[in-house]
């Protein structure tokens, strides 16, 4: 080799020893702190950030592509406390502002809450709540609203020892969070809460500007606008913004893949969510992107530390990996949920006190003993497909059984579908046809069935849905 050619390579070695440290200051920040050691969500999500922020990469996505979405209520912070936090706060002012706004249907509601403590949320709570909500901050103003949160945020959190409300996030999705933006992601919170709770709910606590937040909808008026129209009144300078009393429809499922085309116009790169709510955001995500994309849900799996269901988080889990989805385990990924110093103590149900006059029933027996008792337990749903407010279909006969299919065979993996028709009588003396599924699902919970029968009765627009419980014996016989 020649002279030249060898002080050359020199160089050229010297170069690299130079640069190589460099190269590795500049590596993106990883997940470590709040994850458990060899988490395979830790390390994929690790890799993710590797590969699309190297420019030599195949997968780098231009900063201006970078979008990442989260759902709030179950993803980053506390739902179980002992429900979501918009309820809590709402049921503690409705019971105890004595503001004129609360009649005695959302104290009802706000009761209903609290009664529910230390149970199952109540089936449809989501459309009741938002409706009593809207209408117990009738009036308020934006900025009232976030005083009785910030207040709320202050008060301990139910279920839990050393944590105020206000500081019950997971601490590993936040670390998670923070990465996405030290990387130049631009990050938004996509939910089903009320947006303008949603913004002083993450005040302090997580870096996402009040415009990145996106939620369920209450209306809004201006103070001296009276009935008129908003495309009929001229904002005065003495008028304020306040809410109107109504609710603008839940954003969920779809809604929340509509509201990211509306207000972000771009298709995210990353979604994180915990439940069926927030598998559409997920699915639109991953489903032709022209950018290496992913998705994850957060499963609830942890009894330990946490007031999760490892039998119904294990479920779930294969349910989103056959869609592709990736799954962030509680019980597996987090090295810590809410930090030192917290732990779980017990959630106490409300208990009414009897009248006076009124007999004291029995006790029935709990599910689990009458299932031992007669070998198992039988759920029958009946599920009507006509619109609950104009009795019209909501599907074909064809596109209801398809739709029913798809949610009990995501969350049972199996079911047994009858096809059945009724008629009735209105008031008003019109005779009345309705196209109804009958649902029969064994080998499950009663929590398990409440969660389809809400996914159920936002999907066909249902009022309710009629479940019979049956104990039954069970025999596979193959015969002698």
């Amino acid at each position: 080799m020649k002279k030249a050619q060898k002080v050359l390579l020199l160089s050229i070695l010297a170069l690299c020893l130079a640069v190589g440290p460099a190269l590795a200051e500049n590596r993106p920040a990883l997940l470590g702190e709040y994850w458990t050691d060899g988490s395979a969500a830790a390390e994929s999500l690790s890799a993710y950030l590797l590969a699309v922020t190297d420019e030599a990469s195949p997968d780098f996505i231009p900063v201006a592509d970078r979008i990442a979405v989260f759902d709030l209520d179950g993803t980053l912070m506390c739902e179980t406390d002992p429900f979501c936090f918009e309820y809590m706060v709402f049921a503690d002012y409705a019971l105890s502002s004595g503001s004129e706004t609360i009649t005695e249907e959302v104290k009802a509601v706000a009761q209903e809450i609290l009664d529910a403590a230390g149970g199952e949320k109540p089936s449809g709570m989501s459309t009741r709540q938002a409706t009593a909500g809207a209408v117990a901050y009738k009036g308020m103003t934006m900025q009232e609203l976030a005083q009785v949160v910030s207040a709320f945020k202050e008060s301990e959190a139910m279920g839990f020892s050393g944590m105020k409300r206000g500081e019950a996030y997971y601490k590993p999705m936040v670390e998670l969070l923070n990465k996405l933006l030290e990387n130049d992601f631009t990050v938004y919170i996509v939910t089903a809460t009320e947006r303008n709770i949603v913004r002083e709910v993450i005040r302090g606590a997580l870096d996402i500007p009040p415009s990145h937040v996106i939620g369920t909808e209450y209306g809004y008026t201006a103070t001296a606008q009276g009935d008129a129209a908003d495309t009929d009144y001229t904002f005065q300078p003495s008028d304020q913004i306040v809410f109107d009393g109504t609710y603008e429809g839940e954003n969920a499922k779809t809604c929340k893949v509509d509201a990211i085309v509306r207000e972000i116009g771009q298709q995210p790169v990353l979604a994180f969510g915990n439940s069926s709510g927030d598998l559409a955001m997920e699915i639109y995500t991953i489903s032709n992107n022209p950018y290496k994309s992913a998705a994850y849900m957060v499963v609830a799996d942890d009894a330990e530390r946490e007031y999760g269901s490892p039998d119904s988080a294990n479920e779930k889990k294969a349910g989103y990996e056959s869609m592709g989805i990736g799954v962030i385990s509680m019980r597996d990924d987090f090295k810590t949920i809410y930090g030192d110093g917290v732990e779980k103590t017990e959630i106490i149900p409300a208990v009414k006190e009897p009248a006076a006059d009124e007999a004291v029933a029995e006790p029935a027996p709990a599910a689990e003993e009458t299932a031992e008792e007669t070998g198992g337990i039988q759920y029958v749903l009946y599920l009507g497909t006509n619109d609950k407010d104009t009795n019209k279909p909501v599907f074909t006969q064809a596109e209801a059984m398809e739709r029913a299919r798809e949610i009990l065979i995501r969350l049972f993996g199996g079911y047994t579908i009858q096809e059945a028709h009724g008629g009735w009588i209105g008031d008003d003396g019109t005779e009345y046809q309705e196209y109804t599924l009958v649902i029969y699902l064994s080998d499950t919970t009663e929590q398990q069935v409440h969660t389809a029968a809400n996914e159920l009765i936002d999907v066909f627009h249902q009022s309710s849905v009629m479940i019979q419980a049956n104990p039954t014996t069970t025999e596979f016989y193959s015969g002698n």
